[in-house]
């Protein structure tokens, strides 16, 4: 009996010990099975791609999309001059980058630049700052050589000053200010294109809007600089423009030379002078002298953006968001002209890399919100010297994009649609045009039956 039992009790430990290893096996099994099926089974928390950049100022809850590239170009390109010194300027406003002098901008460079800034700054006033390191400077056209030598210098005096424009008056219906401020860009010599404007499109005073006759305060400045001696003998017209500006008040002038190179400068200046004289103002169009705008729809434009703008600002309850708007004719994707014969040209020696998004074609509206911001960066940009791709610089800093808008026709209408009032229904802007051409324009407008 005992043996029996001790027999037993052996046999069934060992059945024990030999089934244990196809137990752990099957646990094993059972475990990987559970992993796999959890694994697969397993859905990950969404992840939102928005973010929220560092250094913001203010409290909102406004999300930036995830940005497509990174924030500073860190390749230099060594053998053009804007590149050269916009790089400089990216490290020097760059907290994160200011203090590295290692790498790819070295520390003599960096001085050398600053050098010749220090130089430029101080002669100005005398035109006999100039840059060196180009190394074709000599072969370069004459206004891209000028260009060059004074892209460093940006405070000129006002000869012409309207300290007034947006003053309150009695004929402003208690408006407090300009609903549109225009800036035309204009020259000592174009008398007929100021006064057909003044007639037409640009008239300072209170405007009826087009279709939903809300309107609004409008007020009109033409840009000036000083005649370019430098193209030939010009007749004097300084008494003229002293009694046009005694008649209308709506001149201002600067004290440099009337260029296309120097077209950025009057972007810079008038941002001065729009933030020192006309802080309320709250949009303003910018365009040149040769355009004819319909202000009356622009107008129904402007309130339908200001409408929406408030609207969003009441659902997302932030009332201090300002209005970022800047419509034009948005131009993607631009190469810089090679071609030295135009007057677009830009030497590689000068610029290398394509043109951000920006809007041309002699007119634009922005709010003036962002015409503080922009003046504000414009700062950390280097000039360039067509203003409507420095404009796009400047957004492009900002990390905003100009808004197309189909209404801005700055390749004109097709030739058999230009003699057809009704073809201009849903234009805003169109270029060019001559004196005569806006006023035939302008009365056909006022009348239109479509």
């Amino acid at each position: 009996m005992g043996r029996c039992c001790r027999c037993c009790r052996c046999n069934g430990r060992l059945l024990c010990m030999c089934l244990l290893p196809f137990m752990m096996t099957g646990h094993l099994l059972v475990y990987i099975m559970v992993s796999i099926f959890v694994t697969i089974s397993y859905t990950p928390p969404k992840i939102n791609v928005h973010y929220i950049a560092p250094g913001n100022s203010g409290n909102t809850s406004t999300l930036a999309p995830h940005p497509l590239g990174p924030f500073w170009n860190l390749r230099l390109e060594d053998s053009a001059l804007w590149n050269q010194l916009q790089h400089a300027w990216d490290r020097q406003h760059n907290p994160i980058l200011r203090g590295n002098t290692t790498g790819i901008v070295r520390k003599p460079k960096a001085k050398i630049i600053a050098d010749i800034e220090d130089e430029c700054v101080s002669d100005c006033l005398s035109h006999k700052c100039s840059v060196p390191r180009v190394h074709d400077l000599d072969s370069l056209p004459e206004h891209m050589k000028a260009f060059i030598r004074s892209m460093h210098c940006r405070d000129y005096p006002l000869l012409i000053n309207q300290p007034g424009t947006c003053m309150k008056n009695d004929n402003d219906f208690d408006l407090d200010s300009p609903m549109l401020l225009m800036a035309i860009k204009s020259q000592v010599g174009n008398f007929e294109n100021r006064q057909a404007i003044r007639e037409t499109w640009g008239r300072s005073g209170l405007v009826r809007g087009e279709s939903n006759k809300k309107g609004g305060l409008v007020r009109t400045v033409f840009l000036l600089a000083r005649q370019d001696s430098s193209t030939g003998p010009h007749p004097d017209l300084k008494n003229l423009l002293e009694l046009e500006n005694q008649k209308y008040g709506d001149i201002l002038q600067w004290d440099f030379r009337d260029t296309f190179f120097n077209l950025t400068l009057k972007d810079l200046v008038f941002w001065r002078w729009l933030q020192q004289h006309c802080p309320t103002a709250m949009f303003v169009f910018k365009g040149d002298d040769d355009v004819f705008v319909r202000t009356g729809v622009l107008l129904d434009y402007l309130h339908k953006q200001l409408e929406e703008h408030n609207l969003w600002r009441a659902y997302t309850n932030n009332t201090d968001m300002d209005l970022n708007l800047f419509v034009g004719d948005v131009i993607n994707n631009a190469m810089p002209n090679r071609e030295p014969s135009t007057k677009y040209y830009i030497p590689e020696s000068f610029y290398k890399g394509g043109y951000p998004p920006y809007a041309g074609g002699g007119g634009v509206v922005y709010s003036s919100s962002l015409a503080f911001r922009l003046k504000e960066v414009s700062e950390r940009v280097r000039l360039f010297p067509i203003d409507d791709v420095y404009l796009g610089m400047c957004l492009h800093s900002l990390g905003l994009s100009p808004s197309h808008h189909p209404g801005f026709l700055t390749f004109d209408l097709p030739e058999r649609d230009k003699g057809n009032p009704c073809a201009y229904k849903s234009v805003l802007l169109v270029h060019r045009r001559s004196p005569k051409e806006m006023l035939t324009l302008w009365k056909q407008l006022q009348d239109l039956r479509c």
